[in-house]
């Protein structure tokens, strides 16, 4: 199994019991989602907006307006930093200290490149559109050039990543353990519901295959 090479850059510092660089587990966090947040630098003042993204092997695409600021202030920095996280349960102890939260979350480390060639920066807006839901790129009705052209993609090669994984239970102390109050974790998961047709659907119209079976497999 490969592995990221460990710096001072993603050396996990805080728990590095938790922490992985194996690219395998790290793509699994990456592909369990389709937001990421995404830090950047505009005019000496650091931002971070959560960005829809979609991957295909070592690369991370992103995409918006040619005016998108964000995306200009990371094609000038030509590089980028980024972080997914997805929260599992609450952690809740004897006391205030060791309250935590279960987690997966992974850091990305950047290249960052226009793509230019029409048939990838195709390739790129159907990869992020169907890691939000999968199969949906085909169904739409296709992009005019209008559409095409006003639109401005990124590709983020990885250079670098680490993880950080929690998923254990209360860690309290010994002398807090007969204290009278509850401990325990609280699971979260985030769940699909029922889809809800659009006012303007024509009422022949059927749910497409593509949308219940992201409601079946996600609805609990």
């Amino acid at each position: 199994m490969c592995n990221y090479s460990i710096s001072e850059l993603n050396k996990v510092k805080r728990g590095p019991n938790r922490a992985t660089y194996n690219v395998e587990e790290i793509n699994t966090i990456l592909d369990a989602g389709f937001i990421a947040h995404v830090a950047y630098n505009y005019k000496g003042k650091a931002i971070t907006i959560p960005m829809a993204y979609g991957r295909i092997e070592h690369k991370i695409y992103l995409h918006g307006s040619l005016k998108n600021r964000m995306l200009l202030a990371l094609l000038e920095a030509k590089e980028a930093s980024l972080t997914i996280m997805h929260l599992d349960g609450l952690v809740l102890a004897r006391s205030g200290f060791h309250h935590s939260v279960n987690y997966r979350s992974a850091t990305l480390f950047t290249s960052v490149k226009k793509v230019e060639n029409a048939t990838e920066k195709e390739a790129a807006l159907k990869c992020v559109l169907d890691y939000m839901i999968p199969n949906r790129w085909d169904s739409l009705r296709p992009m005019n050039s209008k559409e095409f052209n006003s639109t401005l993609v990124l590709e983020l090669e990885i250079q670098t990543a680490s993880a950080k994984v929690r998923a254990d239970g209360v860690i309290d102390e010994k002398a807090d353990l007969d204290y009278p109050t509850w401990a325990g974790i609280i699971p979260i998961k985030q769940i699909a519901e029922a889809p809800i047709n659009d006012v303007l659907l024509p009422k022949e119209t059927q749910t497409p295959e593509h949308i219940l079976e992201y409601y079946n497999k996600n609805q609990s």
